[in-house]
C-alpha cells in the first residue's frame, strides 16, 4: 500500500513498482482507493466532488471504509488467494490522516479498521511518500480544478501530512517512510525497492 498526500497521486512510483514486480516474474494487481470497483468509483465521485462542501469526518470515514470493504472482498482477497501481489494506492493510513485528525476521530477510524480490514487483508508494508504541503498543492493545481480535499487548503494538508507521519512513527515495523521532496524519481524508486526487501518481491 502506498500512502500519498494530495498532489502525489500523479507520482509514477506505483506504476514503477508494478513494472518492477512484473519484471521479476510476478503478477501484481494495481488498485486505487477509493475506486477500482463500481461501488468504489461511485463513492470516489461523491467524495472528491469539488463543490460538495464540508461533511462530518465520520461520514467521510464510513464512505471510505465502505469502498475499502468492497475492494477487499471483491479484488484483494481473490488476488491474495491466487498468490498475487497487491499494490494499492491509499488505504487505512490515508483515512487516518484525512479523517482522524483528533484523538476521538483517530479512535473511530482505527475501530472501523478493526471491523473491516481483517487479519491477512492488512498490508505487509505501507509506503508513505512524504511531500511538503505547499508543493503538494502546487502539483495538484497543475491538474486543474481542486477536488473536495485539495480545496481545503495548506493548513488542512499540513495536518494530513502530520497524520501520515504519526502513523509511521507508531507502526515502524509495518511502515516505510519514503521522502519524495527533493529526490529524483529514480532515487525514490530505489528507496521503495529497499523498503520492500524481505517480502520476497525481488
Amino acid at each position: 500500500m502506498l500512502g500519498v498526500p494530495d498532489g502525489c497521486v500523479t507520482s509514477p512510483q506505483p506504476l514503477r513498482l508494478v513494472r518492477r514486480l512484473e519484471a521479476a516474474g510476478r503478477r501484481p494487481l494495481h488498485l486505487r482507493e477509493p475506486g477500482t470497483t463500481p461501488v468504489g468509483e461511485a463513492l470516489r465521485e461523491l467524495l472528491l466532488a469539488p463543490d460538495r462542501g464540508a461533511w462530518d469526518p465520520r461520514t467521510e470515514a464510513l464512505m471510505f471504509f465502505a469502498a475499502r470493504s468492497e475492494l477487499l472482498r471483491s479484488e484483494v482477497a481473490p488476488a491474495l488467494a491466487a498468490g498475487r501481489d497487491v499494490v494499492c494506492e491509499r488505504f487505512t493510513p490515508s483515512t487516518l490522516a484525512y479523517q482522524g485528525q483528533t484523538e476521538e476521530l483517530e479512535r473511530f477510524v482505527l475501530e472501523l479498521d478493526q471491523l473491516v480490514v481483517a487479519g491477512e487483508l492488512q498490508p505487509d508494508r505501507v509506503l508513505i511518500l512524504d511531500l511538503d504541503p505547499r508543493e503538494s498543492l502546487a502539483r495538484a493545481g497543475e491538474r486543474g480544478a481542486a477536488d473536495g480535499f485539495e480545496a481545503r487548503g495548506a493548513g488542512f494538508q499540513e495536518r494530513v501530512r502530520r497524520g501520515y507521519l504519526r502513523y509511521a512513527e507508531a507502526r515502524p515495523e509495518r511502515t516505510a517512510v519514503v521522502v519524495v521532496d527533493g529526490l529524483d524519481p529514480d532515487q525514490v524508486e530505489a528507496r521503495i525497492a529497499a523498503a520492500l526487501e524481505g517480502l520476497g518481491w525481488g
